[in-house]
């Protein structure tokens, strides 16, 4: 069996100030991207999950060992991640690899959104993939129209950025929003992405709250975003936590014309907005 697990952008990131457990209400938009990180499930004599390039137990690797402690009985898989969505790079690659799994279990294990909600705050909105409207730290998921076509462009930074430690930065630097406005929000957001809109009909809303943290941390994040608005972005965004940032275009044809124009030997093009779970 060979499954996609697609790479997911944060269109938009409010966050509050950090709860009493140290975590942090949200306010997002994630979509699907057409970049994907391709799985090969095969028979094998003992669970074995094979990620080149990812060191240590991966949260693939997790996700499989978790069913097993709910009771699935499955016979022994070997999981083959072939990874094309970049590593720590605020892509959510993990978390979708890991969702992967856990839909190789659906409809045999109960409770899996729970499941992933305890695996990380990506995880339940790649169970099945699409443009959500994203709460609490990141288990309230709810699901809205495709969006009208667009594209992305995708300069990875070279991954490796922490999101703890951009986390750590944002309560740092005080950055943080009252709940009564991630509320207003959450509504102006289920309005217009609601409707099927295009996102680039919408800029006033597409912002990431953990943009100065991340930039404090890695200025080349600054020096990208300001190469994306160059190649005329209509809208240029960080990824989740970063160092990934993202310009939205009406077209694959205007976003490989702007990657180009930005000089990023690996800007990544791809379509936005749409999930391939299966080649």
């Amino acid at each position: 069996m060979l499954v996609h697990a697609p790479a997911k952008l944060n269109l938009c990131l409010y966050l509050s100030a950090p709860r009493a457990d140290g975590l942090h209400e949200l306010c997002s938009l994630f979509e699907p991207l057409a970049l994907a990180d391709l799985i090969e499930v095969s028979p094998g004599d003992r669970d074995e999950v094979i990620c080149p390039g990812v060191e240590g137990e991966n949260l693939a690797a997790r996700a499989l060992a978790e069913l097993r402690e709910r009771g699935w009985e499955r016979k022994p898989l070997r999981v083959e991640i072939e990874k094309r969505v970049p590593v720590a790079a605020g892509l959510g690659g993990g978390s979708g690899d890991a969702a992967a799994i856990l839909r190789l279990a659906a409809g045999e294990v109960s409770e899996l959104p729970q499941l992933a909600a305890e695996l990380g705050a990506d995880v339940p909105s790649q169970l099945r993939p699409s443009l959500a409207l994203v709460r609490g730290a990141g288990e309230l998921v709810e699901p809205l129209p495709e969006p009208a076509e667009h594209a992305a462009v995708l300069l990875p930074g070279g991954g490796g950025l922490s999101t703890s430690e951009v986390f750590a930065e944002a309560d740092r630097l005080g950055l943080g929003r009252p709940a009564e406005e991630l509320d207003k929000l959450a509504s102006q957001l289920r309005e217009i992405a609601g409707a099927g809109a295009s996102p680039l009909s919408y800029p006033q809303l597409l912002v990431n709250d953990l943009t100065e943290a991340a930039v404090s941390l890695r200025p080349d994040i600054g020096e990208a975003l300001a190469a994306l608005r160059a190649a005329d972005a209509p809208v240029a965004i960080l990824s989740g936590s970063g160092p990934t940032v993202v310009g939205l275009f009406p077209d694959l044809a205007a976003a490989r014309a702007a990657a180009a124009a930005t000089g990023y030997e690996d800007a990544i093009v791809c379509a936005a907005g749409h999930a391939r779970l299966e080649p």
